[in-house]
C-alpha cells in the first residue's frame, strides 16, 4: 500500500496575486464573474500534482465530487461561469479554470464522454467508476461516514483552463 502525502496547505496571499495576473490579462472574464475559490484536486499530494498536470496536458477537463463534501468542508458549490485557482501540492497556484457546466446525478449514470474528459487512467467509464469508488470510499472512512455508490449524489463538473495563457483553451 502506497503511502500518501498531505498537501501544503493552499498559499492565498499567491492565489490573491496570481488572480490579480489574470485580471489584467482577461478583465472582461474577471468582470462578469469577479469571485474564486482556491482549491486543489485529490485527497494527498500525489494526487493533487498528478491530476493538475492532467489538466496542464490538456488530458482533463473535467472532475467530480461527492455532493457531500460541499456541506462537510463548507464549500459554496461551483456555478456555471465560476472560477478556481487549482494550486499543487506545495499549495501555489497553478491554473485558473472557468466551470463550464454542471450536474448532479447518481455514480452509475456517469457518461463515458464525462470520464474520457476526466482525463484518468483508460479514460473509460469502467476504470472511472473503479477509481472513483476506491476514491470515495477513502474519503467516506476519512469523514467517519460510509460510502453508499446506489444513494451518494456526484456533482459532475466540466470546465475550461483560461490562465495561464500559455495554457488556456
Amino acid at each position: 500500500m502506497s503511502t500518501r502525502t498531505t498537501p501544503a496547505p493552499v498559499d492565498t496571499a499567491a492565489a490573491a496575486q496570481f488572480w490579480a495576473s489574470y485580471a489584467a490579462a482577461r478583465p472582461d472574464a474577471v468582470r462578469v464573474a469577479p469571485d474564486y475559490t482556491v482549491e486543489r484536486f485529490g485527497d494527498s499530494a500525489e494526487l493533487a500534482d498528478e491530476l493538475l498536470e492532467l489538466v496542464a496536458a490538456g488530458a482533463k477537463r473535467a472532475t467530480s465530487s461527492l455532493m457531500a463534501d460541499f456541506d462537510t468542508e463548507s464549500n459554496p458549490l461551483p456555478r456555471i461561469g465560476c472560477h478556481w485557482i487549482v494550486c499543487d501540492s506545495t499549495g501555489a497556484p497553478r491554473l485558473v479554470l472557468r466551470t463550464t457546466e454542471l450536474r448532479i446525478g447518481a455514480f452509475h449514470s456517469v457518461e463515458e464522454s464525462f470520464a474520457h474528459a476526466e482525463g484518468e487512467d483508460d479514460r473509460t467509464r469502467e476504470s472511472w467508476m473503479a477509481n472513483h469508488r476506491h476514491y470515495w470510499q477513502r474519503r467516506c472512512a476519512t469523514l467517519g461516514r460510509p460510502w453508499d455508490e446506489h444513494s451518494e449524489e456526484i456533482l459532475f463538473e466540466r470546465f475550461t483552463v483560461v490562465f495561464p495563457l500559455n495554457l488556456a483553451d
